[in-house]
């Protein structure tokens, strides 16, 4: 009987636990649920965390590489063409940008020697070559032009981790156009510049690496400083690595007939034109030296000419600071066969002898500029210009270019950013080997705006 209670009382036990115990199951699952829920959700906002993460990796790379692409603009544009004030557009890996300015003279011309022809570039900008000599003196000619109105469109990116950029640059200066200043007075577009840059590489037409435009003189006409000046763009390579840089470029002689006369445009070259340029920057200013090197060859089997000489030329320039904002510029180049280069190709690379060899011409050109800023937006430029040219009368004859000089004082307001209105005043001469010359006085207005 003992047994059977004891039998009792451990059922009676088991029956009065029993709903604890599955009571503690239903606990257990339900806090293993919830823990599964809290590692769902960290896991979630884990994944939030890392793709936050990349997201702001990705902007700060974007940023970078838009850094680099501002870093790798395009060398700023010469005097005469205002920079840029918006950053531009992009399209694909490029940025775009696009700018230029509108420009309006107006002359007043007397010739001492006769008056140039309608058309004649002479009337629009300082054409040393071109002055006349010997006629009769007229009065003043005036004319009204907007040919110097230039437009520029640039693009610079970073692709494949290389700087790639590009610029295309026209005007309407040197190719008047079908009308005539009757009814329309019409300019056809004329290219100045194109080419891509891709690292240290340039392709393409820019200014000859013999040339050195940061220190062109700040003018009212188109070129200012024309007779002392090296001046030319055309197409070359040209490799650049810190303050050095060399290219070939396009070569081209022009040579003078034995005995005097009419320009011969050779157009026979075999070799490239070499030059090579090296460019000091201080505190106090700037100085630059470039060569030149090049082959002068001629070519008729008319009158049984084939030769071929060698041009060679130097060329030395600097801006130097005065003072808080004064400046003088100045450059002085010469050499052999190098014409073409110098004062818009005053006189010739070579000339024919006798026997039909070529003669380089030896030739130095040169000119000085002081830049004075009165107050805040006034300011102005005196410029003096010459060239001298070696020639052998023997061979070239009395009728060919001996010397140019030309003179010039401006005064220039820029009463808001990018608009100048300005004047100025020149006086410029040619003179030949036969002691003809002639001289041509202007006065220069102008408004221009950049944008």
């Amino acid at each position: 009987m003992g047994r059977h209670r004891l039998l009792g009382g451990a059922a009676a036990a088991a029956l009065l636990f029993a709903p604890g115990a599955v009571w503690a199951q239903d606990a257990n699952a339900a806090l293993e649920a919830r823990i599964a829920q809290l590692e769902a959700e960290l896991n979630s906002l884990k994944a939030e965390v890392v793709a936050a993460r990349t997201q702001q990796t990705t902007q700060s790379q974007a940023m970078a590489q838009d850094i680099i692409r501002l870093e790798a603009r395009p060398a700023a544009t010469p005097v005469s063409a205002p920079a840029p004030r918006e950053e531009g557009f992009r399209i694909g890996d490029h940025t775009v940008r696009f700018g230029g300015f509108i420009k309006v003279d107006a002359t007043a011309s007397s010739y001492s020697g006769g008056d140039p022809a309608n058309g004649d570039l002479l009337r629009d900008y300082h054409l040393p070559g071109s002055i006349p000599v010997g006629g009769a003196e007229e009065d003043a000619a005036t004319d009204f032009n907007a040919r110097q109105t230039r437009f520029w469109l640039t693009t610079d990116g970073l692709v494949g981790g290389h700087k790639v950029g590009t610029r295309l640059e026209m005007d309407f200066q040197s190719l008047p156009g079908t009308g005539d200043q009757r009814i329309t007075s019409a300019s056809t577009p004329a290219l100045r510049r194109a080419f891509v840059t891709i690292d240290n590489w340039l392709i393409g037409q820019e200014w000859t690496n013999f040339q050195n435009t940061a220190v062109l003189p700040e003018s009212a006409d188109f070129v200012g400083a024309a007779e002392g000046t090296v001046f030319a763009r055309q197409v070359q390579v040209r490799y650049t690595r810190g303050p050095f840089s060399i290219a070939v470029e396009n070569p081209e002689t022009t040579v003078t007939p034995f005995g005097g006369g009419a320009r011969i445009i050779a157009d026979d070259n075999s070799l490239p034109d070499l030059t090579a340029r090296y460019a000091i920057s201080r505190p106090w200013g700037d100085l630059q030296f470039a060569g030149l090197l090049r082959q002068l060859k001629y070519e008729n089997p008319a009158s049984a000419v084939d030769d071929t000489a060698t041009g060679w030329g130097l060329s030395a320039s600097a801006k130097l600071k005065v003072g808080a904002q004064d400046d003088l510029r100045f450059m002085l180049s010469g050499g052999e066969g190098v014409g073409r280069y110098l004062g818009l190709n005053f006189s010739n690379d070579a000339v024919l002898d006798a026997s039909g060899e070529l003669d380089a011409i030896g030739v130095i050109a040169g000119f000085a500029a002081y830049r004075h800023v009165w107050t805040p937006g006034w300011r102005s430029s005196l410029v003096w210009s010459a060239q001298r040219v070696d020639n052998d009368v023997l061979l070239t004859g009395t009728g060919a270019n001996r010397s140019a000089q030309s003179i010039h004082a401006n005064l220039i307001w820029s009463p808001v950013t990018a608009f100048d209105i300005g004047a100025e005043l020149m006086f410029a001469d040619r003179k030949l080997e036969s002691g003809l010359d002639g001289d041509m006085t202007r006065l220069i207005l102008f408004a221009k705006y950049g944008f």
